[in-house]
């Protein structure tokens, strides 16, 4: 009787696991997807980009048209676009990291569930006489499972972190563009 019911717990499992895998394979078909549209589109505005600067290039009759094609506002722009590429980049891998996460602890929380389900069983059907090496078992278990919590809980933390971190970054670099724009200008009013 206890077989079959192993038995079934662990078809159980396979079928969750099985489940979860095509769900993170949707995930990723999803995010790919989504990466893919933002590099086309990177690349269409690339080369309208390059097609109208050499098309200025070509235009230039004098070096004062050079110079002004030349300045920092021009960077400038190519520095926005590029920090503005960047954040839907992170935002559809932060997105998939998100919905990977979310799977990831659901098949714990189940797994987790079905152990605990599979110890009280196991341990119903222990023999006479093994009742101090059953409460021991309990014991370790139930601190194996407390550490693994504290364990699961600090991924998680280090995960949040790292995203502050990545979001500092992203605010920095802006940060810096935003600066950058004003000292251009100061620079032309001083000339």
């Amino acid at each position: 009787m206890f077989q079959a019911q192993l038995n079934d717990q662990f078809a159980a499992a396979q079928a969750k696991a099985i489940e979860n895998a095509k769900h993170l394979a949707q995930v990723a078909v999803e995010s790919a997807q989504e990466l893919a549209e933002i590099n086309q589109a990177a690349a269409k505005d690339a080369l309208v980009a390059a097609q109208d600067t050499s098309s200025q290039l070509l235009a230039i009759k004098d070096p004062q048209q050079l110079a002004k094609l030349a300045q920092p506002e021009a960077a400038q722009e190519a520095a926005k676009y590029a920090a503005a590429y960047q954040a839907k980049v992170n935002q559809v891998v932060r997105n998939g990291n998100k919905e990977v996460a979310q799977v990831v602890d659901a098949s714990i929380d189940d797994a987790r569930a079905d152990l605990v389900k599979f110890v009280k069983e196991a341990t119903k059907t222990a023999p006479a006489g093994s009742e101090a090496f059953v409460s021991a078992f309990k014991t370790a278990f139930e601190s194996s499972l407390q550490q693994f919590d504290q364990v699961r809980a600090s991924a998680t933390d280090a995960f949040a972190n790292f995203e502050k971190s990545v979001d500092a970054a992203m605010a920095n670099i802006q940060g810096q563009y935003a600066v950058a724009k004003p000292a251009a200008k100061s620079r032309k009013a001083s000339a």
